[in-house]
């Protein structure tokens, strides 16, 4: 017989994406680079739509964007 109490386990590994990104590629950018720059400008959408359904995405994925204090 099976437990009767299931459980899943949840990823809680949180990824922050911190602002602002770069603004252009550059040459000899690594990947990371190019993946934060390409993140920070989708995040700077002004489409709000898509700023929506970009945050939707982000929160199941544990993924947070992080402005930079300065």
């Amino acid at each position: 017989m099976g437990s009767a109490i299931e459980y899943q386990k949840l990823m809680t590994e949180i990824v922050y994406i911190n602002l602002p990104g770069p603004e252009e590629p550059i040459p000899g950018m690594s990947g990371g680079e190019l993946l934060h720059g390409f993140l920070a400008e989708i995040y700077r959408t002004p489409n709000p739509e898509l700023k929506n359904y970009i945050n939707m995405v982000c929160n199941k994925w544990n993924i947070r964007y992080r402005e930079s204090k300065g």
